[in-house]
């Protein structure tokens, strides 16, 4: 979240919105010649641009998962050519400098999920539901 927890305007999602489009298409045409990209399936989740425009993180994710080190790295070296391209896709004033970042939300809503199919968890809710009906029971 941007600072002072301000949300973004709808200029800075609109934008974000097409530069991660325009990132996503190159990477579906692969035009990549760095070993780290060639041939892996890449996610962009979600691009968040700063409210001056000029900076924007991208937030990408193997396919498939897998170690996301070497595709960020990749992905660095492949700054100018990405920001290149953006250009060509996106008309703005000013191309915004790319920052990469592994995406971390899906191994979040796992480990949430493994934790609520959990045995101590599941044995609460067991028995929030029998104090339920138990109380239902006593008011009528």
């Amino acid at each position: 979240m941007p600072r002072g927890n301000k949300a973004p305007s709808q200029r800075q999602l609109r934008v974000g919105e097409e530069v991660r489009h325009a990132i996503a298409n190159v990477i579906e045409r692969g035009e990549f010649r760095d070993p780290d990209l060639v041939g892996r399936g890449i996610t962009v989740t979600e691009v968040r641009v700063s409210p001056d425009l000029h900076n924007a993180t991208v937030f990408v994710t193997p396919l498939g998962g897998g170690d996301s080190a070497p595709l960020l790295a990749g992905l660095k070296r492949a700054k100018a050519f990405l920001r290149h391209e953006i250009a060509r896709a996106v008309e703005l004033r000013v191309v915004p400098d790319l920052w990469f970042q592994a995406d971390t939300t899906f191994d979040e809503a796992g480990r949430i999920d493994r934790l609520l199919r959990s045995p101590e968890v599941q044995r609460d809710l067991d028995s929030d539901a029998e104090g339920l009906d138990s109380g239902a029971d006593d008011g009528e």
